[in-house]
């Protein structure tokens, strides 16, 4: 996949939201056909909000991520969760991959392992916490 038609997936994927609102988008070449930051904030109907940043490379025919995170939070500015690589958990198998998740009753995090993730896939798991069954 070419840098060009990651970016245009990205955009796709953000545009065809229809319960959030684009607050902010923004794609700089770092290095000209090799390097792309691509940073953004999706805000959504309940008023929680998505930011996310990446840096992606192309070499050769495939694309990957050098840098990332995708954090979510609540209404509050509260964390929801947050999938980054930064490598400040050398303690996780994955590393630097991994992902905060926020525990509200004992007001901490905690710090999992994890793969890095597609936008797609951490739109679909906040989805999932938007419209999950109350119950009620």
């Amino acid at each position: 996949m070419q840098l060009n038609r990651y970016v245009a997936l990205l955009t796709n994927l953000i545009d065809s939201r229809r319960d959030a609102e684009l607050e902010y988008f923004f794609i700089d070449t770092i290095e000209p056909g090799q390097n792309v930051l691509i940073e953004g904030r999706l805000r959504f109907w309940d008023s929680s909000l998505l930011k996310f940043v990446e840096v992606v490379q192309q070499r050769g025919a495939i694309v990957g991520k050098l840098e990332y995170a995708y954090h979510y939070q609540d209404a509050a500015d509260r964390l929801v969760f947050r999938y980054d690589n930064a490598p400040h958990h050398p303690e996780i198998v994955t590393h630097p991959h991994h992902k905060h998740i926020a525990r509200v009753r004992e007001k901490s995090e905690s710090i999992e392992p994890a793969a890095a993730p597609h936008l797609g896939e951490v739109l679909r798991e906040i989805e999932r916490i938007l419209y999950k069954d109350t119950g009620d």
